[in-house]
């Protein structure tokens, strides 16, 4: 039996009225995931457990098969892992975006304007990186290029219950009352104010806002936590895993738990992102281990910036060359099963993720199923004849030990 899982990440959503009610995933043309549902086990999982923040680190880990309740520390180390940071026990990891604060003209006040400042490149975002650490770092503090905007500081030591708030959440609001909050907050702050002046006149924002781009014009702290204490995949349920993603903290996740991480040219995270290309890895790499994990960031990415046409062009691309190029692959395979969910809900209207429960649906080649008239979205959840898992992390126990 071969198992792959296909993650749109915030592709779940809420009704608008642009849409005439419909979500972003209704409105869209998804035949073959529509097939599937048509023909497979379809049900709603609650990804992300009472009590914590929902995101896509809390979501995967659940969807993964590992209860957050025990295992989860925070995002920042899952990122740091991806990028070869071996973190020592006291080390806490922090989330650092380059971020663009839009200022008043006295300098008083700042609104975060884009929390990825422009999607900026990752090659322009590793100099702006190893400068602030030239200039910042020291025997307690370090800064790490990650990806695009995505980057980490580690603090030797250093205090991890501060109240910190992802950028995203903030998008077109006053900064001021979303600053660190905590023992040590004076640390993180004083260094977002230090970065700030380094990066204020440096040649690659002069660069970019020549060329009508936006500035990474200062860092932001989130997501801090220490090393994680993961079983692998293989301890936990005798199976070789393969794991597909352009983003640091699905990497990392795969790392913590003993996936061949798969590289694939051209996978940027977002709309353009190289989606076949996740999906011809994946299936190459089921020819050697007995899943893989597609992870697909552009629904997201979509949903955090308010655009409901790019987030329909993200689903729709998901569909057609990630889920389209999966079904016609799995067909070399004796027995397969397909499970495809959101790992969380990234709605159009309030631009960042939220906790209800998600559908899913899971494809087994050997079962036809009879789900007439049903398609892949949210109208799934409200169904009473569906599979059930408040506790998320028992998709996974299902998926794999199912026998019918």
């Amino acid at each position: 039996m071969k198992y792959l899982v296909i993650i749109g990440d915030g592709m779940a959503d809420r009704p608008l009225k642009e849409l005439n009610g419909k979500t972003p995933l209704q409105h869209s043309s998804t035949p073959n995931m529509d097939k599937l549902v048509r023909k497979g086990t379809i049900g709603k999982i609650r990804t992300v457990p009472s009590g914590f923040q929902p995101g896509s680190d809390v979501a995967n880990l659940n969807i993964l098969g590992y209860n957050p309740t025990d295992y989860y520390s925070g995002r920042a180390p899952l990122e740091a892992a991806s990028i070869g940071i071996v973190l020592k026990e006291n080390d806490v990891a922090y989330r650092c975006n380059l971020v663009t604060l839009k200022y008043n003209k006295p300098k008083t006040k700042a609104v975060m304007e884009d929390y990825s400042s422009g999607h900026i490149t990752t090659e322009e975002a590793k100099e702006l990186v190893l400068d602030i650490n030239e200039n910042l770092g020291s025997s307690d503090i370090s800064f790490y290029p990650g990806v695009s905007y995505r980057h980490i500081m580690v603090w030797s030591s250093g205090a991890s219950q501060i109240e910190c708030t992802p950028p995203h959440d903030i998008t077109g609001k006053e900064i001021a009352d979303y600053l660190p909050v905590g023992d040590g907050e004076d640390v993180l702050r004083d260094l977002m104010l230090q970065a700030a002046g380094i990066l204020e006149g440096h040649p690659v924002n002069r660069k970019r806002m020549q060329g009508g781009k936006k500035p990474a014009n200062s860092v932001w702290f989130w997501g801090q936590g220490k090393k994680l204490n993961l079983p692998t995949f293989r301890q936990k349920y005798s199976l070789e895993g393969a794991l597909v993603s352009a983003v640091d903290l699905m990497r990392g996740l795969g790392i913590y738990a003993g996936f061949e991480i798969l590289q694939v040219p051209g996978i940027t995270g977002y709309l353009d992102t190289n989606y076949v290309g996740k999906a011809e890895a994946a299936l190459e790499a089921l020819k050697r281990v007995d899943i893989a994990y597609i992870h697909v960031e552009a629904p997201d990415e979509a949903g955090h910036s308010g655009k409901y046409k790019d987030k329909i062009k993200a689903i729709e691309d998901f569909d057609k060359l990630v889920v389209g190029t999966v079904i016609k692959g799995m067909q070399s395979f004796n027995e397969f099963r397909i499970l495809i969910l959101p790992d969380h809900a990234t709605p159009i209207a309030v631009k960042t993720h939220t906790d209800e429960p998600v559908p899913f649906v899971i494809y087994d080649s050997r079962i036809q199923k009879d789900n007439k008239k049903q398609g892949f979205d949210e109208s799934i959840t409200e169904r009473d004849d569906i599979l059930i898992f408040e506790e998320g992390y028992k998709l996974m126990d299902y998926f794999i030990g199912e026998k019918e």
